[in-house]
């Protein structure tokens, strides 16, 4: 039987010390994530976002912070983010129709444009899915973010800007992925309207 104190004590110094090496390690990488938005934002881009289970969460997660806001001192209007993951008709017709490994990609395929940005996130950098959705983002010349985990996997070397949690957990990699998504948004909030 686990102590679950001790438990609860490791899992949060693990998730403190993880976000401690994202600073030290991602630091540069999230001001590129930033900008990289931040101009497609202005000269009239929308935001894709694409993962699986708990990634495909936080793309909601993302889009809706982007829609609607994240710094509530800041009046703006809406800047177009879509998740991908959202659409039940569309996942499941595709996964049904053309297979899983290529649902994201037939939606990029109608709804992504030159100089649209994907948000691409995988933990382990390595989902089928997704490596086909950064091929279709590729081939429609739009940018691609990749949130990953671990070594960055295959995706790593595959998208414009990764950005790499350093952990091999996947607990604290999708903890990582908000943290830093949370602070993109806000840096491009302040980018564009302050």
């Amino acid at each position: 039987m686990i102590d679950k104190n001790k438990f609860i004590s490791e899992s949060l110094k693990e998730s403190s010390e993880t976000k401690l090496k994202i600073a030290r390690e991602c630091s540069k990488d999230i001001l590129e994530a930033a900008d990289m938005l931040t101009e497609a934002f202005k000269n009239g881009k929308k935001l894709l976002l694409c993962g699986n289970g708990g990634s495909a969460a936080d793309c909601q997660h993302i889009a809706a912070e982007f829609m609607i806001r994240l710094s509530h001192h800041i009046n703006r209007p809406a800047l177009p983010a879509i998740a991908l993951t959202t659409d039940s008709s569309n996942l499941t017709a595709g996964g049904n129709d053309i297979g899983f490994e290529n649902i994201f990609a037939r939606l990029i395929e109608g709804l992504g444009n030159n100089g649209d940005v994907l948000l691409a996130i995988s933990t382990s950098g390595n989902s089928k899915n997704i490596i086909k959705a950064v091929e279709k983002a590729k081939s429609r010349e739009m940018k691609v973010i990749g949130f990953l985990g671990g070594n960055g996997g295959s995706l790593k070397d595959m998208v414009d800007l990764p950005v790499v949690i350093p952990s091999a957990n996947t607990q604290r990699i999708q903890e990582g992925h908000i943290t830093v998504a949370h602070i993109v948004c806000e840096l491009v909030e302040s980018g564009l309207y302050l």
